[in-house]
C-alpha cells in the first residue's frame, strides 16, 4: 500500500510540471529510478535489446515483455460504450485521444494497479491526428486528473508517459491508427498509408522517436497495428510498391534507429488480412508467415521484434465478422487444443524455435484477450488453451485491454466508476483470474542470455539494402548497380544463383573486422593471386586478410564485391563452392530459406567468404555460380 500512495503521489507531482506544446517533458533517469518504482525498475535497465529469441536488458538479462495495452489516445469512443453499436462510429470518437480512464482515476491509481496485475510494461497506442490536434482535451475527460486540464492530447500523453516510466515500467509507443477513430474494419485505418502519406507516416514517428528519446524506458516503436486489406487492395510483403508493408516497416526502423534514437526496439507487426473474405475468392491471415522467405535486417540486428494478435473469435483465414464479411473457415476458438497450438506455431512462434535462421527474434502477441462476461464454455476452453500455448512458449505478451470503465464492454482487466471505484479481475468474481494470475506467474527463461550467434539476410529485389553504416558512409561503391552489404560485424557467407539474395553471420568469429576497418571494392581479378580457384569463370576476390561484406548486381549479373579488412591475419587455404546447379549449403542449412526457389551457395559456419565467381558471358547472366570459402 505504501508503494502505491508513494506512486501516486510522484505521478501527481509529473504532471503537475506540465509541459509545453512543443517540448517533451522532463523525465527521470532509467539510472536513477523513484522510490514508487524502485522494486520494479532495479530489476531492468534500460534500454533494451534482443538476444535471439529474448528480448534483453542493458545488463544482458531476460526482460520479458509482460504487458498491458493503456487503450484510448489512438480514439475513444462515446454514448453506449458498445464497440458494436453504430452509434459509438462517429465524429465523437474523435474527441477524447487520450487513455482511457483519465476521467475517472488519477494516473498514479492506475499505475499502481497495473503493478498490482504484474504488468512490467505498457504499450501505449496513439493516432497520428492525435499528434497534431492542437485543441484542449474535454475537461470532463480528465475530472480525475485536473492539472491535465487545457492541455492538448499529445501533452496529455506526454504526462501518462512521465508518470508510467517514473514508476519503473518499459513503455512501447504503438502506432495504432492513422485517423482517431475506433479501429479495425474498413475505416481509413488499414495500412500505414490509408489516410496519409507514407512520408507523413515516417516524419510522425521521427518525431515521436525524438521526442522521448532521453526517456530510456520509452524502449520501444511498434510501428503500425494490425495491417490488412482496404476496399480495393492488398497490404503486401516484398513487392515493392507503395502497399509493401515488409519494405515501409524496414525502411523506417532503419531510420528511426539512424536519424531518431538508436536505443529502441523496432516491433514489426505481421500482416494481419488479405484477400476478399467470402467462401468463393483466397483470403487468409498471413501473420508472420512470409518472414520465412523475407525477414527484414535492421542496421543493428539486435533491435527487431515481431509482433503478431490473435483473438478466439477470429481465425487463420477467418475475418471475426458475424454477417457481412463471415465466410465458413473456422475460428481460433473452434480449433482443437492440437490444432491451436500446431497454428500459432506456424503463423507466429515459429520465429523463435531455432535461432540459427535469418528470422530469429523474439515475438511479441501484442494483442489478445476476452471478455469477462464470456459464457461460452468452448470460448473460454480456448482461452485457457491459449495461455498454456503462451506458458509453453514461453513467450512476450500484452494483453487487450487494461483499463475500462463500468458499461464499457467486458473486455478489459480494470474498471473504473464514475466515483473512482475499482472492479475487474482484481475484485470479486472474474474467470479471467486464475489464467491472468499463471500467465504472468509462469516460469521462464530469467537471468543473463548468452550472446547469440546473428544470421541475416539481404536481399536486391527491388533497390539496394546497404546495412552496414560504415558501407553507406563510404557512399555510392558501385554507381547504378543495387548494391548489398552485411550489418556490422558480420560477415557475408551465402548468395543466392539468380535472385541478388545474401546470408550474412556473425557466427564462429566474433568481430572479424578491424575497429578503423577500410573497404575495398573489387571490380576484375587483380587480387586472384592464389591459383585459379574457378577455371574458365570471372573471379571476384577480396585482398589479402579481407573478406566479403557485401555484392553488387546489375540486372542479375555479377557487378563488383564489397570486401572489408580484417583484425587479423586470415588463412589462404579455401576451397571452391559452386552453386550454379543445385543448392549446396551445409548440413542442417543453418541460416534458413535465404532465397526462397532459387540455388543457393553458403560456406560452413567456421569460414569466410573471399571471392565469387561468374561465367563471364553475358549470354549466361554473369549471375554468382561459386563461392571461395576459406577456414577462419
Amino acid at each position: 500500500m505504501k508503494r502505491s500512495l508513494l506512486g501516486a503521489a510522484l505521478a501527481a507531482a509529473l504532471i503537475a510540471a506540465g509541459t509545453p506544446a512543443t517540448a517533451a517533458p522532463a523525465r527521470a533517469s532509467a539510472s536513477t529510478p523513484s522510490p514508487a518504482g524502485a522494486l520494479l525498475t532495479e530489476s531492468w535497465q534500460a534500454p533494451l535489446s534482443t538476444r535471439g529469441r529474448y528480448v534483453v536488458d542493458a545488463d544482458g538479462d531476460r526482460f520479458k515483455l509482460k504487458s498491458v495495452n493503456w487503450h484510448g489516445a489512438q480514439g475513444s469512443y462515446n454514448g453506449s460504450g458498445d464497440v458494436n453499436d453504430p452509434a459509438d462510429h462517429h465524429d465523437a470518437e474523435k474527441s477524447d485521444q487520450m487513455p482511457l480512464g483519465l476521467d475517472r482515476a488519477p494516473i498514479g491509481t492506475i499505475l499502481a494497479d497495473f503493478h498490482r496485475l504484474g504488468a512490467n510494461s505498457i504499450r501505449l497506442p496513439f493516432s497520428n491526428e492525435m499528434l497534431h490536434d492542437q485543441r484542449p482535451v474535454p475537461d470532463a475527460s480528465v475530472a480525475a486528473n485536473p492539472s491535465l486540464k487545457g492541455k492538448t492530447p499529445l501533452q496529455v500523453f506526454d504526462a501518462v508517459i512521465a508518470a508510467t516510466t517514473a514508476e519503473g515500467f518499459a513503455v512501447v509507443l504503438n502506432n495504432h491508427t492513422n485517423t482517431s477513430r475506433w479501429c479495425c474494419g474498413l475505416d481509413g485505418n488499414e495500412r500505414w498509408n490509408t489516410s496519409q502519406t507514407t512520408a507523413q507516416w515516417q516524419n510522425d514517428w521521427l518525431f515521436m522517436a525524438r521526442r522521448y528519446k532521453d526517456d530510456k524506458r520509452v524502449v520501444g516503436a511498434d510501428l503500425y497495428n494490425e495491417v490488412r486489406r482496404t476496399v480495393w487492395d492488398d497490404a503486401n510483403w516484398g513487392w515493392g510498391n507503395d502497399h509493401d508493408w515488409w519494405a515501409a516497416s524496414q525502411r523506417l526502423g532503419d531510420r528511426l534507429l539512424t536519424e531518431a534514437n538508436p536505443d529502441l526496439l523496432v516491433i514489426v507487426e505481421g500482416i494481419n488480412w488479405q484477400g476478399i473474405p467470402t467462401d468463393l475468392t483466397r483470403h487468409w491471415r498471413p501473420t508472420l508467415e512470409p518472414a520465412r522467405e523475407l525477414s527484414h535486417t535492421l542496421v543493428a540486428s539486435d533491435k527487431l521484434v515481431y509482433s503478431a494478435h490473435f483473438y478466439g473469435y477470429t481465425g487463420p483465414n477467418h475475418t471475426g465478422a458475424t454477417g457481412t464479411g463471415e465466410t465458413h473457415d473456422r475460428r481460433y476458438q473452434e480449433l482443437s487444443r492440437d490444432e491451436l497450438f500446431a497454428t500459432l506455431t506456424r503463423q507466429a512462434l515459429f520465429v523463435t524455435d531455432d535461432t540459427r535462421r535469418h528470422y530469429t527474434a523474439p515475438v511479441w502477441i501484442s494483442e489478445f484477450g476476452i471478455g469477462a462476461d464470456e459464457t461460452n464454455p468452448q470460448v473460454r476452453t480456448w482461452f485457457g488453451n491459449f495461455v498454456d500455448y503462451l506458458i509453453e512458449h514461453d513467450a512476450d505478451f500484452a494483453y487487450w485491454p487494461a483499463v475500462g470503465f463500468t458499461g464499457h464492454g467486458r473486455w478489459k482487466l480494470l474498471d473504473y466508476d464514475t466515483q473512482g471505484r475499482r472492479s475487474g479481475i482484481l475484485d470479486g468474481d472474474d474467470w479471467r483470474a486464475p489464467h491472468w494470475q499463471r500467465l504472468v506467474d509462469a516460469p521462464g527463461r530469467t537471468g543473463a542470455v548468452p550472446v547469440a550467434d546473428t544470421w541475416d539476410m539481404l536481399t536486391t529485389d527491388h533497390s539496394d539494402f546497404v546495412q552496414s553504416l560504415r558501407a553507406r558512409a563510404q557512399g555510392d561503391w558501385d554507381y547504378g548497380a543495387r548494391k548489398a552489404a552485411c550489418p556490422e560485424g558480420q560477415r557475408l557467407v551465402g548468395l543466392s544463383h539468380t535472385g541478388g539474395r545474401g546470408l550474412c553471420t556473425d557466427t564462429g568469429a566474433g568481430e572479424l573486422a578491424a575497429p578503423a576497418h577500410t573497404f575495398t571494392v573489387v571490380r576484375d581479378e587483380r587480387h586472384v593471386t592464389d591459383g585459379d580457384w574457378a577455371g574458365g569463370y570471372t573471379k571476384f576476390q577480396c585482398p589479402a586478410d579481407q573478406f566479403m561484406v557485401g555484392y553488387s548486381l546489375r540486372g542479375g549479373a555479377v557487378s563488383a564485391v564489397l570486401c572489408a579488412e580484417a583484425v587479423r591475419a586470415l588463412p589462404k587455404s579455401g576451397r571452391t563452392l559452386w552453386f550454379d546447379r543445385g543448392d549446396n549449403r551445409p548440413a542442417g542449412a543453418p541460416g534458413g530459406e535465404f532465397a526462397h526457389g532459387d540455388y543457393k551457395g553458403q560456406c560452413e559456419s567456421d569460414e569466410y567468404a573471399a571471392g565469387v565467381a561468374h561465367s563471364g558471358a553475358w549470354a549466361r547472366g554473369n549471375k554468382p555460380d561459386a563461392l571461395l570459402c576459406r577456414a577462419l
